[in-house]
């Protein structure tokens, strides 16, 4: 036999897909199962490559050729056989159907009248049944062919329901009574493989309830005129007449209902009494199997030959307690088994639209109908939800054509502020599956939290067709953070010129080569000179974005409320009488009502403590008494939870340049100070900065006439911080007067 070569493994063939949709809708890879091609997969005749008629449909396969059936153009059935020596067609028959006989025996008939004729003889007639004569006494009905050989289901006038095995020696019909149950039985053979055959049946017994069937698989030979090893056990309906099934010399499977309702594969390998059980779900409770081909079931729900719309074939290896289904073509209608084991499949893939060889060694495109199909979406894997808080993790989305030739356009939409990112993806290598890692990056800083369209575009390069498209959404969100402006889960650090410009530094929200780096720096206001503390404080009036608050030198609090989009609402007076305070620091929770709260000490060293009460109108409840002595501390910062005690933290440095570690206990008071070390006076301002690593965590940022430095908060209390370098502010250690 003449066969096109597969050119590659069974394996490597069906990785042209790469990762795939599993039936249960996860992510899979196909297993990399080596298989040895078979000596069948030789070249096949030029002639056939390519004469396939587009409504044909496979029908059978032999040694010699195969057998296709189609309708003209008055609606009749047309039976042609192929050649695969010189690539001749020829029409066989008008008006009948073809039978698959896993032979070159071509069986047709009108369902009374069957001939079979054997191809592998130039076409000679072998016989000629009269089924409804040869059983004057019951109604017949054709329930299976292997090779020529027919199997006939005669319905008696005493209400029984017989198997026959019908051929003809030398003229002469042979019958074979194979199996007589009571009415209503039903027979079906589903499968065979070289002279052996699967029988399925089906009885409603009369001593069971009338919910109830019991049923039967059982496996013969041609050659032995009988069934053997009949099986069953009682149930609800467990096949009909739709149900199919797989023979090789290695295993034997069918799919059946369950007790439950729905459907499932099972598979015996030969010699063992064990059973592998394919759960079948979602659309593929209608599915037939196409056939075992080495140790791989294929499977699915048929479309047509014409469709472009996906009835995807699948396969699983049977051998493999863990494996999963891959989807083999993207379309298939009918299947045709060959003598030396191979399946003869109608479908299309990316690479082409006919009729599809599947042998141990790989899948190829037997002979083509030259039908180019129009680019279409067959898959899209995009989560809808988004996680960006891993630090450095893409996004995997992933989009499957119905051809390869194509190029794919993606844009990604922040639906609150229209901003986009377009990308023009990489071409598979090969396949035509398309892929896309994001990298959580929106305009080149970290992509804000919320709702996200996505839209893809594939444009045929073969310039046939249109274009196609394909759109959905998703969500991101994150943790929130204090010192977040933007609503993109990253620290904004907010500093002030000499010039009284107010600028914004949208860092990373994640290190960059291990440093934490600034995304974009945006000018968000002009005079703020006229303040004499910017203070960041987190969300004090319920719009879930970080605000600022500003003393200016009149004693005034001011209130700006953070947009959500980087910049600042116009600034509302908050009240008067704040110029006695030395210091103020805000960001951080103090007493566990999941509001920010804001720190102030007097000039005679008393810390107070403003509770946020979450309203815009008066964002802080009336100051409480904290206590005394930290009048010898020239800087106070509010951190958050840095050594995981539950509670916001506090840190001060005195006049020596040590820092000093007060533990949140959770009421808006602190547990006895614990030294962190010397040397913090080098630095003009210690911010608390929120998490600015994406570890969890608030950080600080120390801010000096020596640049900048990102103290990463280690959870610990007797060593809370770890120094990290950082571009931020690189070489511009004095350019700014106030840093929040």
């Amino acid at each position: 036999m003449q066969h096109r070569p597969s050119g590659r493994r069974l394996a490597a063939a069906l990785l042209t897909l790469s990762t795939v949709t599993a039936l249960t809708g996860t992510l899979v890879a196909v297993p990399a199962v080596a298989a040895v091609p078979t000596a069948a997969a030789t070249a096949a005749s030029a002639a056939d490559a390519a004469n396939l008629p587009v409504d044909a449909e496979v029908v059978s396969a032999g040694t010699t050729g195969y057998l296709t059936s189609r309708k003209d153009d008055t609606g009749t059935t047309v039976l042609e056989w192929h050649a695969y020596g010189d690539g001749s067609v020829t029409t066989v028959g008008t008006g009948i159907v073809g039978y698959d006989s896993n032979s070159d025996f071509l069986v047709t008939g009108d369902g009374n009248t069957v001939s079979v004729r054997d191809m592998k003889d130039g076409g000679a007639w072998r016989a000629s049944f009269n089924i409804g004569a040869e059983f004057p006494s019951g109604s017949t009905k054709l329930v299976g062919v292997v090779n020529e050989n027919l199997f006939v289901s005669v319905s008696t006038t005493d209400d029984y329901h017989e198997l026959w095995q019908l051929s003809k020696v030398n003229g002469v019909t042979k019958k074979s009574k194979l199996s007589s149950r009571p009415k209503n039985i039903d027979y079906k053979v589903v499968a065979s493989s070289g002279n052996r055959f699967v029988v399925l049946g089906s009885v409603r017994e009369p001593y069971i309830p009338t919910d109830r069937i019991v049923y039967w698989s059982a496996t013969s030979d041609v050659n032995s005129a009988s069934v053997v090893d009949w099986g069953g056990s009682s149930g609800t309906l467990q096949w009909d007449q739709s149900s199919t099934g797989a023979l090789t010399a290695d295993w034997n499977g069918w799919v059946h209902a369950t007790q439950d309702g729905g459907l499932e594969f099972s598979a015996q390998r030969t010699g063992t009494t064990t059973v592998t059980r394919i759960p079948l779900t979602g659309e593929l409770t209608r599915a037939v199997v196409a056939g075992i081909v080495g140790d791989t079931v294929f499977y699915g729900v048929p479309g047509t030959a014409t469709a472009e719309t996906p009835g995807p074939l699948y396969a699983r290896n049977l051998m493999d307690a863990g494996a999963r289904p891959y989807k083999v073509l993207d379309n298939f209608s009918t299947v045709a088994h060959a003598p030396d084991g191979s399946l003869l499949v109608r479908g299309f893939n990316a690479e082409g639209d006919g009729l599809f060889r599947i042998t141990d060694g790989g899948v190829a495109l037997e002979s083509s109908t030259g039908r180019v199909l129009a680019v279409q979406f067959t898959d899209a894997r995009v989560p809808a939800h988004v996680d960006l808080e891993k630090a450095g993790t893409p996004v995997p989305m992933e989009w499957t054509l119905s051809r390869g030739n194509a190029v794919v356009d993606l844009t990604l939409t922040h639906v609150a502020t229209g901003r986009k990112l377009t990308a023009r993806l990489d071409p598979p290598a090969p396949g035509n599956r398309f892929t896309y890692a994001w990298n959580g990056l929106l305009d080149g800083i970290s992509a804000p939290n919320g709702s996200y369209t996505w839209k893809a575009t594939a444009t045929p390069t073969d310039g046939i067709g249109g274009p196609a498209g394909i759109s959905g959404s998703f969500e991101v969100r994150r943790r929130a953070n204090a010192h977040d402006l933007n609503d993109n889960g990253s620290t904004d650090v907010i500093a002030r010129d000499a010039s009284g410009n107010l600028w914004r530094d949208d860092l990373f929200d994640w290190p960059v080569n291990g440093q934490a780096a600034s995304a974009r720096r945006t000018r968000i206001g002009t005079g703020w000179q006229v303040y004499r503390q910017i203070e960041a404080v987190g969300d004090i009036a319920g719009s879930a974005h970080g605000d600022l608050v500003a003393l200016d030198g009149s004693g005034y609090l001011w209130h700006h409320l953070g947009k959500g989009d980087g910049t600042l609402a116009p600034r509302v007076r908050i009240g008067g009488g704040w110029g006695g305070y030395k210091q103020l620091t805000g960001g951080s929770d103090l007493n566990g009502d999941g509001r920010s709260d804001l720190l102030a000490t007097d000039g005679s060293g008393v810390l107070w403590l403003y509770k946020g009460t979450g309203s815009s109108t008066a964002p802080f409840a009336p100051r409480v008494r904290v206590g005394g002595g930290w009048g010898v501390y020239n800087q106070i910062t509010a951190t958050g939870n840095i050594a995981g005690a539950g509670a916001g933290d506090l840190v001060a440095r005195d006049a020596s340049g040590v820092l000093w570690l007060y533990l949140g206990y959770g009421n808006g008071t602190f547990a006895p100070r614990i030294r962190v070390g010397g040397g913090w006076g080098a630095f003009s301002q210690l911010v608390g900065a929120g998490d600015v690593t994406n570890d969890g965590r608030p950080d600080l940022i120390a801010y000096g006439a020596g640049g900048a430095a990102v103290y990463r908060s280690t959870g610990s209390t007797t060593a809370p911080f770890s120094r990290q370098t950082t571009t931020l502010y690189a070489n511009e250690g004095t350019k700014f007067n106030s840093v929040a």
